[in-house]
């Protein structure tokens, strides 16, 4: 007997909401205008016929090629197995430093930053650790943190005569990777902020998986 659907936990239907839209839009079921009006509604939606009511005219359903497909485009980039330095060191002094692309997290990492522009980016790193705390330590400086949507932040930095702006609001599950930020920032400014929205790592993945069903 399945479960009654107002029974259901609300984010395992809104998973399996948006994965068929996802799907709809890319077998061309969908036009484009349709599929993000019904993704917005999907990700704000907060009763589960709510959600079940965005689908109930769609043809297809998910098969195992889509799943295969979202495990390698949609996952955290995150594996306990891989090895690494659990010590890593960002140290800007009088300059403009980026670290971004993909790369492996450590399960501390140390940034400094003293009279520059830094910014570390998170949206296609590694992570190996389920909590990683970055120690900051930012003098006249303007720095950046770039997250992914699916993971925890949690801000205990301070400041004086600055500024610290945590912009982020994750839709993070409970074992998503935790990121902690910690430290001071004097006379300088520290911004928390994702750089690409879970929004649009579902369009364009669905735009990636239209242009092979093409």
């Amino acid at each position: 007997m399945s479960v009654n659907l107002e029974d259901r936990p609300i984010e395992n239907v809104r998973t399996e909401v948006i994965d068929q839209l996802i799907m709809n839009y890319s077998h061309g079921e969908l036009s484009y205008q349709a599929f993000e009006r019904r993704l917005d509604q999907a990700m704000v939606a907060t009763k589960n016929a709510e959600l079940e009511a965005l689908i109930t005219d769609l043809p297809l359903t998910v098969d195992k090629n889509y799943q295969q497909s979202k495990q390698q485009n949609l996952k955290t980039h995150y594996s306990e197995s891989k090895v690494i330095d659990e010590h890593d060191s960002f140290i800007s002094i009088f300059s403009g430093n980026e670290r971004t692309g993909c790369w492996s997290v450590a399960k501390e990492i140390k940034m400094i930053s003293i009279f520059s522009g830094a910014k570390l980016d998170f949206t296609d790193a590694q992570f190996t650790q389920p909590v990683t705390r970055i120690k900051v330590f930012s003098l006249f400086s303007g720095d950046g943190i770039y997250v992914p949507e699916n993971i925890n932040i949690i801000s205990k930095a301070f400041c004086i005569f600055g500024s610290i702006d945590n912009k982020v609001n994750t839709y993070a599950t409970p074992n998503a990777p935790t990121v902690i930020i910690e430290g001071i920032s004097v006379f300088s400014s520290l911004t928390i902020e994702i750089k690409r929205t879970l929004k649009e790592k579902f369009i364009e993945f669905a735009d990636n998986l239209k242009r092979m069903f093409s």
